[in-house]
């Protein structure tokens, strides 16, 4: 199991369009669902996702997560068609 910060700043730097559309993102273990839930938030909009431990390795081996990438570009999408 992965310290939560820690993913947190892995995210963050596998994709640096959070950090430059100002989406904040924060990361927890639910154990009942044996996944990571990665809460993405920008004013209004927010995203909640899981991440299965298996990506949540590679994230935090440097390999982006093909999954959790598709989530961030969605919402980026969605807010800069509201900006």
């Amino acid at each position: 199991m992965h310290n939560n910060k820690e993913l947190c700043e892995k995210i963050r730097s596998l994709y640096p369009a959070v950090g430059e559309c100002g989406i904040d993102v924060d990361v927890a273990y639910d154990a009942r669902k044996k996944a990571y839930v990665v809460d993405l938030k920008h004013g209004k909009h927010e995203l909640k996702t899981h991440l299965e431990p298996t990506d949540a390795d590679a994230c935090m081996e440097g390999k982006q997560c093909v999954y959790l990438g598709t989530q961030i570009a969605q919402l980026v999408a969605n807010i800069k068609r509201r900006a």
